[in-house]
């Protein structure tokens, strides 16, 4: 039985890793990979002089995850990675953020690689508070989904540790079995915390059976060429996705979608659009959730990474937000503080993505009326376009934002 002690995320292994991909982005190959993506990336997104300006910091953060995760890609060596992070000090070093793909700020996502060759152990433990939801999802290369097992409905036992197996052989009885196929490459897990205050990502740690590897792992600079890969592959990625969503009429946020291809969660639903907004206006996002346990809504940059989710309310889930009376949500996007409640900072943005999620509707699927519209409203009539929502002082303001930095950083207390 593993014994697990401390923070389930920045775990010893978690900062060895990160320490080390921090040191492999000084590679000549990644430093060269950096200047080429950087240029060919700009020189195809067409981006404003406002998303310009946020390119170097969420840059520095899409190639930094894009280090991680290529340093964790031996599948006769795994590790378990968390690949998304906010920017955090380890022994000394400042270890850059690692946002990318138009992240969830809800989710802990971790990768694991795994060889369908292979048989493989992952041994956990869940939290006091079991997750609304949580997915281990076994992917081929290309994103798609080969198989799932639900987090939240696994057996556990008595003290909440669990063991996953995996391997190419049907269950036979065992409880927590995947079954691997030839296509499968990774695990791709999502531990979403709903309720940042209490819930609690799962402790994991990986374990191949057999025999010890009989080939040697990659020497650094065939490290480094694999980091250079991933980098070019992760703009491109971003680019195409951001690409998509801005062919989209601005301002136009009514279409629902899911899929299990390209990186998207099956039995998610997914609503995406974007906001571009004129001196004075606020996006206005209405809600019906369909009957799902959980939803967010996040604002992201052309770059893939979100806003400000720490000290800002660049995000916000359903136990975040104040509810109309019928059960549906509004919300107002804006630069300013419009001084009412769900409010989503745009962090000085008028342009934006939105990729709200709903997810967990229970054995019948989404309701019908599922959907999000939005609307573009002057400010100074803002109280006349949201008339049931409550007003929210300066002060009550920096209470709540002082009460979501303390729950955010239960999961990052290496900044504590």
């Amino acid at each position: 039985m593993t014994e697990f002690t401390g923070d389930p995320v920045a775990t010893a292994s978690q900062h060895e890793q990160e320490l080390a991909a921090l040191e492999l982005t000084r590679h000549p190959t990644v430093q060269a990979a950096y200047r080429d993506v950087a240029e060919k990336w700009l020189s195809r997104a067409r981006a404003s002089q406002a998303m310009r300006e946020r390119f170097d910091d969420a840059f520095t953060e899409v190639m930094f995850s894009a280090a991680i995760w290529s340093s964790n890609q031996d599948k006769l060596r795994p590790k378990v990675s968390c690949i998304t992070r906010l920017s955090h000090p380890v022994a000394g070093h400042q270890i850059p953020g690692s946002r990318w793909g138009i992240d969830n700020p809800d989710s802990v996502y971790r990768v694991i690689p795994i060889s369908g060759d292979e048989r493989y152990e992952i041994h956990g433990r869940v939290g006091p508070h079991r997750m609304t939801e949580n997915y281990f999802t076994l992917w081929n290369p290309d994103m798609g989904t080969v198989a799932v097992l639900n987090g939240r409905t696994m057996n556990v036992d008595a003290d909440g540790s669990f063991t996953i197996t995996v391997d190419s052989a049907p269950a036979n009885g065992r409880p927590n079995h995947v079954q691997s196929t030839p296509e499968a490459h990774e695990f791709y897990i999502r531990d979403v915390l709903l309720h940042w205050d209490r819930d609690d990502p799962n402790h994991l740690a990986v374990q191949r059976l057999g025999d010890e590897p009989n080939v040697a792992a990659r020497t650094l600079d065939e490290q480094a060429d694999a980091t250079a890969a991933m980098m070019a592959h992760f703009a491109d990625f971003t680019g195409k996705l951001s690409h998509g969503i801005y062919k989209m009429p601005a301002n136009h946020f009514d279409l629902a979608w899911s899929a299990d291809k390209v990186g998207a969660m099956r039995n998610q639903v997914y609503v995406m659009g974007r906001f571009d907004l004129n001196p004075g206006e606020a996006f206005v996002v209405d809600v019906n959730d369909g009957g799902a346990e959980y939803f967010t809504v996040p604002l992201s940059n052309i770059w893939g990474t979100t806003l400000d989710i720490c000290d800002r309310t660049g995000s916000l889930n359903k136990a975040q937000s104040v509810p109309n009376e019928d059960g549906t949500y509004t919300y107002v996007i804006s630069p300013t503080d419009p001084g009412v409640a769900n409010w989503i900072d745009s962090d000085g943005l008028r342009e934006g993505i939105l990729t709200l999620r709903m997810a967990e509707f229970g054995e019948h699927g989404p309701r019908e009326d599922l959907g999000a519209h939005g609307r573009v409203v002057p400010l100074d009539e803002l109280e006349k376009a949201v008339p049931t929502l409550r007003r929210v002082s300066a002060q009550q303001r920096a209470t709540e934002l002082a009460e979501r930095r303390a729950a955010y950083l239960r999961r990052l207390p290496e900044r504590i």
